[in-house]
């Protein structure tokens, strides 16, 4: 079973191309979290799904718990509170499908999760165990999430991680940085783009593949196996502490780019999951085969609006695959 953790909210997306959040005048409420995009990215590819988060006892808590267990995801680590509301996001997108985000989460409910509200027995049975950064910003959560990862990773699972930088809800770079080395730190397989890569190196320049895996490199520590950085339309590179792959993006008309990291994530983990540990897709021809199946889901994602609904089914990658 992949088990994934964190935050699960509202995104009220603007309906207007090309503008801002305070520009834009209608929005359409979508499912979203990067975290619970990847958790129903993977039930919607027929692999056995839980999620665990905290949301508030409020009619969007109860419409996002709905909405995961509709897409086939169990939600036994889901959890209430009346002590805060679930967290909402406003979206607006640019002319290229890059966003524009305002957080409403001072406290969320997520955000007040503790050690106690887990599901101890899903994380004993989790095969892979995937998170992000945003938990780890604000306690008691922080210390919830680390308590999962380590956990899990007692009882045998592969723990995955995307930092899924987001400026705005971290009071500086120095602490996003530190926060978001903290998760790394603790993660076999990880994933970020090439901007979250170059801010953990605090900005430096990267040019070509070999200046990627470079930095990637310099980011390693004992527990890591596999590090991919994502490329927009350029691709991914997969990265390793002996070698590298590398794989081009598939042709598309972009309309938002929400959800389709989390897409590409979802990608990862359901060939991890179907090979069973790390090593076995180490050759050259699983690697590569497992790069192009999150390609093509991260692809089809960027072509539909919104994280959650847009999320293709096995039968759509298939098809882009061939």
């Amino acid at each position: 079973m992949i088990v994934c953790m964190g935050e699960l909210l509202i995104d009220f997306v603007a309906l207007e191309r090309d503008t801002t959040v305070g520009q834009a005048e209608t929005f359409q409420k979508a499912p979203g979290g990067a975290p619970a995009n990847v958790a129903v990215g993977c039930a919607k590819l027929g692999v056995p799904t839980a999620f665990i988060t905290q949301l508030g006892d409020d009619p969007f808590g109860h419409f996002l718990k709905a909405t995961l267990e509709e897409n086939g995801v169990d939600t036994s680590g889901v959890v209430f509170t009346s002590e805060a509301n679930t967290m909402l996001a406003f979206v607006a997108v640019d002319a290229t499908g890059e966003r524009d985000f305002a957080f409403y989460r001072n406290p969320s409910a997520d955000m007040l999760m503790e050690v106690d509200d887990l599901n101890t027995h899903l994380l004993e049975q989790a095969d892979i165990f995937h998170f992000g950064s945003i938990t780890l910003i604000h306690e008691p959560m922080a210390t919830t999430t680390l308590s999962a990862v380590r956990k899990a990773r007692e009882s045998g699972a592969i723990i995955t991680y995307d930092p899924n930088l987001r400026h705005v809800l971290w009071p500086s770079a120095d602490a996003a940085r530190d926060g978001i080395m903290r998760g790394l730190f603790e993660a076999h397989v990880a994933k970020m783009n090439e901007g979250e890569l170059a801010f953990l190196l605090e900005e430096i320049a990267l040019g070509g593949a070999e200046d990627m895996v470079d930095a990637a490199r310099d980011l390693w520590h004992d527990r890591l196996k596999l590090l991919i950085i994502t490329l927009g339309e350029h691709g991914c590179i997969a990265v390793t502490l002996t070698n590298y792959w590398t794989m081009p993006a598939f042709d598309i008309v972009v309309e938002d780019l929400i959800g389709a990291g989390d897409g590409f994530m979802a990608g990862i983990l359901s060939a991890l999951h179907e090979a069973g540990d790390i090593d076995s897709i180490m050759d050259g021809e699983s690697m590569q085969a497992m790069l192009r199946r999150a390609n093509a889901i991260g692809g089809i994602t960027a072509t539909r609006r919104g994280g959650i609904p847009a999320l293709p089914t096995l039968d759509e990658i298939e098809d882009i695959i061939g």
